[in-house]
Parts: structure tokens; C-alpha cells; sequence
């Protein structure tokens, strides 16, 4: 048997997560019937990391076994040929049979990007959330400095969550904006794209959304920067903002030590605002 690992990218938006459920229109459904038509064998894949209905993924990496010798470059053609449009393998490589797309992973990176505009966005509708007013950016990156290290994320974390522990490790959070050119008719508005930069050793259940609800309250005025301290102290989710919108969720991909050899981005990160 060979263990083969493949980076796969794919707008969620059309389906139900990563997770196979019984209604097959998810993206792990998905990848295992393209899968199965390219190898003509059942496939069970593992991912790195699930995310949630509406959540897209720039680069998930899964692992699955294989009696077939192939070369990597086939693996991508031949999976692609079966998979809807908005799914896509990026690359496939041999690994030991010591790899795990979960295990392996040291930690776990998101963007999430948000659309600043007074009119709801279109084009990049189910791809970018959505704030309609303007965001104060060191009120925002003094609350997320505060979320920085080893902290009990309790207050960030779905009911259904199935994580044993709620502590977790997070790294400093960027907070970027890229302003658009073109003025808006809008008095006093200057619409642009916010982006926010995520990395942990492992994240919660809509924990990323649940501190973006923060922090968009915040960045907005409605609270103060050291609410986030309060809401962290208090390790229940009643003390959090409500759980934000997956629409500009992005799975940027796991971080795994370079002995793997894998690649640790793909050409669509870079589209990002």
C-alpha cells in the first residue's frame, strides 16, 4: 500500500463542510467519489482540519492509502476530471506511512476577509463577510493581542464541539485592510476589504467566527477593547458576540515540519485581499 497525500482547495459555499454526511454534498463526499472513479477502488481520505458548511478551503491536505502505483501528477488530473468546479486538488505527493494529515500537523492557519461597504457585496457574494459600518483597526488588534498564547477558549466554543480540551495556543493575529480606488458616492465612506490572519496548534468549533463577532463589535464601537479579556475570563459562550458569518472563512492550511516536504501554500492564497 502506498499513503498518499494531496492539498485540495474548494469554495464551500454550495455545500455542507468537509465532514461526509448521509446527504453526500459535502466536500469529503465529494473528493472520495472522484476519488474512487480515478483509482476504480473505495478511498477513505483524512483531512487536516474540518471546517463548517460555507467555510472554503485554500489548502485542506488529506492522506489515504492506495494499492496503486501512480505517478503524483495523475493523482491531480485524473481526480480533477471527476470533481465538481468549485473543488480542486492542488497537488499530490508519496508520504511514509508514518504520515497523518491530522496528526502531523503542527498547527492550523485562517483568513477570514470582510468586505467594509454600505452596500452588501455581489460579485464576491459567499466569499467575503460582510460589515456595513466602518471598523476602528487598533481598537480590533489591541483586542486580539489580548487572545494571545495559551488561554481556555471556552467562551469561543460551539455547544456541539468534540474537542477534549477548550485550551488551546494562539498565535499573533494580523489585522490588515486594503482600501479600495474607486470613491463611493456614499458620504464619508471609504469601502475596503479587511483581512484577519489566524494560527493555532488546533482551533475550536466556530471558535475563529466566534472571536470575529467580537471583535467586529468592538472594531465597531459597541464595545470596548478589553471586553475581549472580559469575554475570554469568563469561559462561557453567553459572554460572546454571536457566532459570525462563514461566508469569508478560509482554511489556509496546516503547518507540518519540513521533513514532510509538502508544499505549505498554494497559488490561491495569494488572490486574497
Amino acid at each position: 500500500m502506498t499513503r498518499v497525500a494531496l492539498g485540495v482547495s474548494y469554495n464551500g459555499h454550495a455545500y455542507s463542510g468537509w465532514q461526509s454526511q448521509l446527504s453526500g454534498n459535502t466536500i469529503q463526499d465529494k473528493l472520495e467519489a472522484a476519488l474512487a472513479r480515478f483509482a476504480t477502488h473505495r478511498v477513505g481520505t483524512l483531512c487536516a482540519g474540518r471546517t463548517d458548511a460555507g467555510v472554503h478551503g485554500l489548502m485542506q491536505v488529506v492522506h489515504f492509502d492506495t494499492p496503486l502505483d501512480r505517478p503524483a501528477a495523475s493523482w491531480v488530473r485524473g481526480t480533477n476530471t471527476f470533481l465538481p468546479p468549485d473543488i480542486a486538488v492542488q497537488w499530490a505527493q508519496p508520504v511514509t506511512d508514518d504520515f497523518h494529515a491530522r496528526g502531523s500537523a503542527m498547527a492550523r492557519r485562517y483568513a477570514y476577509v470582510l468586505l467594509q461597504s454600505p452596500v452588501r457585496p455581489s460579485v464576491d457574494a459567499g466569499r467575503v463577510g460582510w460589515v456595513f459600518r466602518p471598523l476602528d483597526q487598533d481598537a480590533m488588534q489591541d483586542a486580539a493581542d489580548l487572545l494571545v498564547g495559551e488561554h481556555d477558549f471556552t467562551s469561543f466554543r460551539a455547544s456541539a464541539c468534540q474537542a477534549k480540551s477548550p485550551v488551546k495556543t494562539l498565535q499573533p493575529i494580523r489585522i490588515t485592510r486594503r482600501g479600495m480606488h474607486a470613491p463611493h458616492p456614499e458620504p464619508g465612506w471609504a469601502p475596503c476589504y479587511w483581512r484577519f490572519e489566524f494560527e493555532a496548534n488546533a482551533f475550536l468549533h466556530h471558535m475563529i467566527r466566534n472571536i470575529m463577532g467580537c471583535l467586529i463589535a468592538i472594531g465597531q464601537g459597541d464595545k470596548p477593547a478589553r471586553w475581549m479579556e472580559q469575554v475570554l475570563d469568563a469561559r462561557s459562550r453567553d459572554a460572546a458576540a454571536p457566532t459570525f458569518s462563514p461566508d469569508g472563512l478560509y482554511f489556509l492550511g496546516p503547518v507540518y515540519d519540513a521533513r514532510w516536504g509538502l508544499p505549505q501554500r498554494t497559488a490561491a492564497y495569494d488572490w486574497l485581499p
